[in-house]
């Protein structure tokens, strides 16, 4: 029996599943001219499964526990493409600027790679966690050809989440973001970090989310906690919220009663808005679904996926 070396901090006291009982290969795709990378999880023994497509959250790379939620999806009879948006990880450049609608055309991209995989079947389920949450409701909302959707501590407004941290945070964020979307053509752009401390001008700033999203990167990756200003911009005005009623695929919400960036009851008023919702509040913060809280987070997911696709 085969065990990976836990890559990261927080999951060292996962259980993982054996090696042998999924396998993996590499897969790559076309996004605006570009190449995104990532790595295909199999099932063993199952013909034409259904397939998961999973994004990372905001600034991450697939490597961020990520692997482990693709492998239970596997072997409990999933496929999982996971996969990492343009400039980030394996994927072509290195800027790690997070750019909502050019995530989305990299997942849509993900999606339409599917098309030319013999290994997987029809189904498709859309997964996201934080901000690709958001990305995975809002192609749900623009397509048909989607047969679930898993939301883990789902960012819905990051309007309101930016609000909550005050006048100061978001003139500090627009002046920032003006001066780099304005100076990096001409090579003086600026960067914030992606997760820093309460007072810090970052992308990610709530009490506890620092270690929380630290614990979870790959030793092994070069990624930088740092982002073009100007991803403050983007961010700041994505509201996935007001698609939630177009969405027509059976949809499960998991909020951590303990997440500082999206409160639960947020989540849980916003699941009326879906036609086939489940909402599931866990004890649990915002990245805590990866490491202290995974079998729990995990459980729920795959229950959903059993009822939604009647397996």
């Amino acid at each position: 029996m085969t065990r990976r070396t836990p890559v990261n901090r927080a999951q060292r006291r996962l259980d993982r599943p054996p090696r042998e009982r999924f396998a993996t290969r590499s897969i790559a795709f076309e996004s605006d001219g570009d190449t995104c990378r990532g790595r295909l999880y199999l099932p063993g023994g199952d013909d034409d499964p259904p397939v998961v497509v999973m994004g990372p959250g905001l600034g991450a790379e697939r490597t961020f526990g990520y692997p482990a939620i693709a492998e239970r999806l596997a072997d409990a009879g999933y496929a999982a493409l996971l996969f990492d948006y343009r400039g980030f990880g394996g994927s072509d450049g290195d800027e790690q600027l997070v750019d909502p609608a050019g995530q989305r055309a990299d997942y849509a991209a993900a999606i339409d790679r599917l098309d030319r995989v013999d290994a997987v079947g029809n189904d498709l389920i859309l997964w996201g966690a934080s901000l690709s949450a958001a990305h995975a409701l809002t192609l749900a909302a623009e397509r048909r050809d989607v047969d679930a959707v898993i939301a883990v501590t789902p960012v819905l407004d990051a309007r309101s989440i930016v609000s909550a941290r005050g006048a100061r945070y978001v003139a500090r964020a627009g002046a920032a973001g003006m001066r780099d979307l304005l100076g990096h053509r001409l090579g003086r752009g600026r960067t914030v970090p992606i997760v820093g401390g309460s007072e810090e001008l970052a992308a990610i700033t709530e009490p506890g989310t620092q270690r929380g999203y630290l614990d979870l990167v790959d030793r092994e990756s070069t990624w930088r906690n740092e982002t073009p200003a100007r991803s403050l911009l983007g961010i700041v005005n994505y509201r996935p919220v007001g698609r939630l009623a177009e969405i027509r695929a059976p949809t499960l919400l998991l909020a951590g009663t303990d997440d500082p960036i999206v409160p639960a009851e947020a989540v849980v008023d916003a699941a009326g808005e879906l036609s086939s919702g489940t909402v599931v509040s866990m004890p649990a913060d915002h990245f805590s679904p990866f490491g202290e809280d995974f079998e729990p987070a995990i459980g729920h997911q795959l229950s959903f996926l059993r009822d939604a696709l009647d397996r």
